[in-house]
């Protein structure tokens, strides 16, 4: 599911409090994951959409997933009057426990990083930071198929599905999104 900041925040705030969640684990807050992404910011803008149904039509057809919800909170990062880049985190479910992704995006809209920001499932399921890595340079044009563009991890395969589907949002999300605004 695609999902805001604040969702995040709530799902990170509801597992930290559960004891049940032993192999929960949060890696990053909003506030580091957003620096580190763009060290040389000195603003990030946060703008949320409330998507028409053309919109979803259209991003869910640019990123073959399906959009749990209408609304979507992207991020611009900012030094001075220059745009650094765009991000979006993504709250999606992986199996049955919540995954937050932070898709970062550099001025031309290609993927500079993913990085996992929570992870609820258990580690053992998560794949390496160099197989995240490997969505560098990727644009909307790329198709991001796991198994053909995408490497498959050998039990992790929900995982992978997942974070594919979700950097295909976020590059669906902003092609859209900023198309439009370009436009006007």
């Amino acid at each position: 599911m695609s999902s805001s900041l604040p969702t995040l925040a709530a799902v990170v705030f509801f597992f930290a409090w559960h004891p049940g969640v032993a192999h929960a684990k949060v890696f990053y807050a909003q506030g580091e994951a957003l620096e580190l992404a763009f060290p040389a910011a000195v603003r990030f803008e946060r703008k949320t959409y409330i998507l028409r149904p053309g919109q979803v039509r259209d991003i869910e057809r640019a990123s073959r997933s399906r959009l749990e919800t209408n609304l979507v909170t992207l991020h611009t990062a900012w030094a001075d009057r220059e745009i650094l880049g765009y991000i979006h985190i993504d709250v999606h479910t992986v199996r049955s426990k919540p995954e937050g992704l932070m898709v970062v995006l550099d001025p031309t809209r290609v993927v500079s990083s993913v990085r996992v920001l929570a992870f609820y499932e258990p580690l053992d399921y998560l794949p390496s930071r160099r197989w995240y890595a490997k969505f560098m340079g990727k644009s909307g044009r790329d198709m991001l198929r796991v198994g053909h563009d995408v490497d498959a991890v050998s039990g992790a395969t929900l995982t992978v599905r997942s974070a594919a589907a979700s950097v295909r949002r976020a590059l669906a999300y902003f092609d859209v999104l900023l198309s439009e605004q370009s436009e006007e």
